[in-house]
């Protein structure tokens, strides 16, 4: 099982979940994070000064799926969330030992 981790701007969130449906994803944890990357961050005037703004809204999307998905979960999302602009974001991907459903107790990929 592969863990896929994907930080993308907020407003491509509705993207990224449409084309991930057609895929079977049943499931993904969503979590609204800040940070930057080589973009530094932005300047912004308000009030008439000058601000820095350090850390930059952002989304995380979470998702655990099957090895065998893992090309095509992390295209899709990587088109998804394109928008050929400093700051589209970044797609990790870990491995998982083992993932256990609390209800029925079920391990491994039937607990996804």
């Amino acid at each position: 099982m592969k863990l896929v981790t994907a930080i993308i701007k907020p407003f491509k969130l509705d993207d990224v979940r449409e084309a991930l449906a057609p895929l079977g994803i049943q499931g993904l944890t969503v979590s609204e994070v800040k940070g930057f990357g080589r973009q530094r961050g932005q300047t912004e005037i308000y009030r008439g000064a000058e601000y820095r703004i350090s850390f930059l809204p952002k989304i995380k999307v979470e998702i655990v799926i099957k090895d065998d998905m893992e090309d095509m979960v992390v295209e899709a999302i990587a088109t998804a969330a394109h928008t050929g602009k400093i700051g589209d974001g970044k797609i990790f991907v870990s491995d998982i030992s083992r993932a256990v459903r609390i209800r029925t107790k079920e391990s491994g990929e039937s607990a996804l």
